[in-house]
């Protein structure tokens, strides 16, 4: 849990930025508004994250998950933003997906590529063995060669 009550607030630039977002160009808003706005924002959260927690409880569960939270609106009243909350959590599904389809033609497209070099390695090293063995050989025929020579 938190030491201090501030520790609780929501950080400074992401609460300016929404702020910013859903006001019209040209409005102001006091620094003064801005705390109360945050620690607002503050509350809210706590108070959501409880009535989750609840919904979770009940289930006999640790963990809460989109369907506490929306429980938890639905309880606290807010049923009109439950309709935005489950198409901002839909896109959210999708981009993790999307994220995670493209790590996975990441990953795949790394490995094949891998493959790729490591049959081609091992094709120069098939070379080179081949070529050492013929430069064996032609020496073994040299040598043989001096001897007969010799004799």
């Amino acid at each position: 849990m938190a030491e201090r009550p501030e520790d609780l607030n929501l950080p400074n630039a992401v609460i300016t930025r929404i702020i910013k977002e859903a006001l019209p160009d040209g409005v102001n808003v006091s620094k003064e508004a801005r705390r109360a706005i945050s620690q607002a924002a503050s509350v809210f959260v706590l108070y959501a994250t409880s009535c989750a927690n609840n919904f979770a409880m009940k289930a006999k569960r640790k963990t809460l998950n989109a369907t506490d939270v929306m429980s938890a609106m639905e309880e606290m009243e807010f049923e009109r933003f439950l309709q935005p909350l489950r198409e901002s959590l839909e896109a959210y599904k999708k981009g993790q997906k999307g994220k995670k389809e493209a790590s996975e033609q990441k990953r795949k497209d790394a490995k094949e590529k891998k493959s790729d070099t490591g049959e081609n390695d091992k094709s120069r090293e098939d070379e080179e063995e081949e070529e050492e063995r013929m430069e064996e050989d032609q020496e073994a025929e040299n040598d043989v060669e001096e001897e007969e020579v010799e004799n």
